[in-house]
């Protein structure tokens, strides 16, 4: 480790089980890199709905991972572990974690790294690896997703959603989403989707009906679960993919299979933060070849709604559960 670094950090712990008011400000060590690891001094972390499961005890760190949440940041490397020879100290990269994003200082495996696409900030930089990882391994790994075809995402307006709206266009398919409120309705469509559907106004299932002649979709990718289940199942095209990423009406329902049957479905989904580093490495490549060009050319671009100071990631935590933001939350913590 570098002498000229400190010896202590301030990080965001959860004290406890419960709602936001339960990250606090604290002070630790700093992390020791491990053999293939890098330590990132941090400009940025993301937030996402899997660190507020996390505050509520919902979503435990994997064995071995931190207990500081934060899945995503972004900054510049000042340290390396045994073996680490694709990257050296003063990089400015992003990088997906297991945990210990809210924290001035984090250690990354150095295969989950990413260098910041030319033209982008670190706080953009900061807005990227858990959404893009997510929708790159769920929707054209899995769900294979392929130009000309259709998605349907909902959540439209979240994190995943503006992601998942961009990139799929990028690449050449029809885009469909739904959202809670009017007013996020334009942004979605300024990001690429075609119809974008008020789930609390519209029958989402008549309306992507309507929008391809009765057809349905190739793929949808659902964060919801419970009772869209059923739905999504009848909103499909025959030979239609259905992925999960969460379930935040539930994961347990009574369900009607008969139209995966009928239409030959594939019902899939994944987690992301407990598959090994050889996986995340294989999504992490994809996307250097894939979309890192399409960020650097301004194709897509990360959406952020807005940025905290670190201490304040209770405020962040609060309106991440108000669902009233367009896009990315980010923590500015140096």
């Amino acid at each position: 480790m570098p002498s000229k670094l400190p010896n202590t950090m301030t990080v965001i712990e959860i004290t406890e089980s419960g709602g936001p008011e339960k990250l606090v400000p604290a002070r630790r060590e700093i992390p020791t890199p491990a053999s293939g690891e890098v330590l990132i001094q941090v400009t940025a972390a993301g937030i996402n709905r899997p660190d507020c499961l996390q505050r509520q005890g919902g979503y435990p760190p994997p064995p071995g991972a931190s207990d500081i949440p934060g899945l995503e940041v972004a900054g510049t490397i000042v340290a390396l572990g045994a073996g680490v020879e694709t990257w050296k100290t003063g990089d400015e990269i992003c990088a997906l974690l297991t945990g210990g994003g809210y924290a001035e200082y984090c250690v990354a495996p150095a295969l989950q790294c990413l260098p910041v696409p030319a033209g982008l900030t670190l706080q953009q930089a900061a807005a990227l690896p858990e959404n893009f990882f997510t929708v790159w391994s769920n929707v054209f790994d899995r769900a294979r997703l392929q130009p000309g075809e259709s998605l349907l995402v909902h959540g439209g307006a979240s994190g995943i959603g503006v992601t998942a709206i961009q990139l799929a266009r990028a690449l050449g398919s029809r885009v469909f989403a739904t959202v809670g409120a009017d007013r996020k309705v334009q942004p979605c469509l300024d990001l690429g989707a075609e119809r974008v559907i008020n789930y609390r106004k519209e029958d989402f299932v008549k309306a992507i009906k309507d929008a391809t002649g009765n057809r349905g979709v190739d793929v949808t990718l659902d964060m919801v679960g419970g009772d869209y289940v059923q739905r999504n199942l009848s909103a499909l095209a025959v030979e239609g993919r259905l992925v999960f990423i969460a379930f935040l009406r539930g994961a347990k329902i009574e369900l009607n299979l008969a139209p995966v049957m009928m239409k030959r479905l594939t019902i899939t989904g994944s987690t992301l933060r407990s598959r090994p580093i050889e996986h995340k490495a294989a999504i992490a490549a994809a996307l250097q070849k894939t979309v890192w060009p399409l960020l650097t050319s301004g194709a897509i671009q990360p959406i952020i709604d807005r940025i905290f100071p670190l201490p304040e990631a209770v405020s962040a935590h609060a309106l991440m559960e108000s669902n009233q933001h367009i896009g990315k939350l980010l923590l500015q913590v140096t």
